[in-house]
């Protein structure tokens, strides 16, 4: 295996875009990585994209090459990889392993997400069918119930409170107000977040992740040639994609996602690091518990520790270790396909010094964590400079 860089990065804003459809979202991050990397299109060996529920949410499938062409992509293998919210973090994996295994040297992967055209309740329906739809669904139960269950068991097992969940909302509106790019750049206190419509008890709206519309690009290549490009290359130090349960039922413990647990292992020993040397990371917090869990399950802390931590300060900017910078899910906005990529262009963006007021000092060491479902897939990136 050849060590591989991300020599590009390309975003889109997050938020609602009733103007713009898929495609044009797509496009838009792709050129973006194209001019940040110095790449042409006809440059890319391949195309790797990752989308949930195209088909569904805007009735277009053939999906890869229906944007590739338009982006001006054209005669290469291109691939749609789909992984519930952990599409793109899937489509990264994939594309970084057929780098590092010298098959292609340059490559482009993108994630987009187009949700808003949905109501709500279409849209509820859509993203139930990342879950298990045979039992859960079935039984009526959507995603902020099923996560509200976890949250409720977390507190029972470790005393988690509800006002150590809404310290992570807090916490990520405030690094989301500052981000340019992100859906609801809106500060809110721990009272206004205590106080927000009860979605499922113990989840209120402030401890649920936004519908977005967005996308996201990165140009990955061997890093024997990254220097023949235009941005500042960013190496994969370490990179893992593992798998679990689908449905609640089926795991040994609900307070504790194993694939996040072992893709962080493995992530740790193929970049020669432990969670401890881990500066800064994009967490998938897709509700409030889920960071608390992400902390917890990637060594952060000790297990059961996670809602302290969240509430002791030492996940903001200015921090011992920030995480969600960009304001994370909550905040800078969930385009489910789009999330992946776009956390490992906010991490690139940390470790170039790009982040503006968000910046973190000295940062040469960040992890991304992406999680599908209630975690049947989890992607763990560790990102680093040469």
């Amino acid at each position: 295996m050849r060590p591989v860089a991300v020599v590009g990065t390309g975003k889109t804003p997050f938020g609602a875009f009733p103007e713009r459809d898929l495609r044009s979202l797509a496009v838009e991050s792709v050129h973006k990585c194209l001019e940040n990397s110095g790449l042409t299109a006809d440059q890319a060996e391949a195309f790797y994209l990752g989308n949930f529920a195209g088909p569904s949410f805007v009735g277009q499938n053939h999906l890869a090459p229906y944007i590739a062409t338009e982006a001006g992509i054209r005669d290469v293998p291109c691939t749609r990889i789909e992984a519930a919210c952990a599409s793109s973090g899937s489509a990264f994996f994939h594309a970084w392993a057929a780098v590092a295994a010298g098959i292609y040297d340059i490559v482009l992967v993108a994630g987009v997400e187009k949700m808003t055209s949905q109501s709500t309740a279409r849209v509820a329906e859509i993203l139930a069918g990342a879950g298990d739809m045979a039992g859960e669904m079935a039984a009526g139960a959507t995603f902020p119930a099923l996560f509200a269950m976890i949250a409720k068991r977390h507190m029972y097992e470790f005393g988690t409170t509800r006002e150590q969940l809404a310290q992570v909302a807090v916490k990520n509106h405030h690094h989301g107000a500052m981000n340019p790019m992100a859906h609801m750049r809106k500060e809110i206190t721990v009272e206004k977040a205590l106080a927000g419509k009860m979605i499922c008890d113990p989840l209120t709206v402030f401890d649920c992740s936004l519908v977005s519309d967005g996308a996201a690009c990165v140009a990955l290549a061997a890093v024997d040639r990254a220097r023949d490009f235009r941005a500042k290359p960013v190496r994969v130090l370490g990179i893992a994609q593992t798998s679990g349960p689908v449905a609640l039922d089926q795991k040994e413990s609900i307070t504790t996602f194993e694939a996040v647990r072992r893709a962080g292992e493995k992530a740790y020993k193929m970049a020669g690091v432990a969670a401890a040397d881990i500066q800064f990371a994009e967490l998938h917090d897709c509700f409030t518990i889920a960071e608390i869990l992400a902390t917890e399950d990637l060594g952060f802390v000790p297990k059961g520790q996670g809602g302290p931590y969240a509430a002791s300060g030492a996940t903001a900017l200015g921090g011992a270790r920030p995480v969600n910078a960009s304001g994370g899910l909550k905040s800078k906005g969930h385009p489910v396909g789009a999330t992946g990529v776009a956390q490992i262009c906010d991490v690139v963006e940390q470790l170039r010094g790009e982040a503006g007021e968000r910046q973190i000092a000295g940062a040469r060491l960040g992890l991304a964590q992406n999680l599908g479902g209630s975690g049947a897939t989890a992607v763990v990136t560790i990102l680093g400079l040469e």
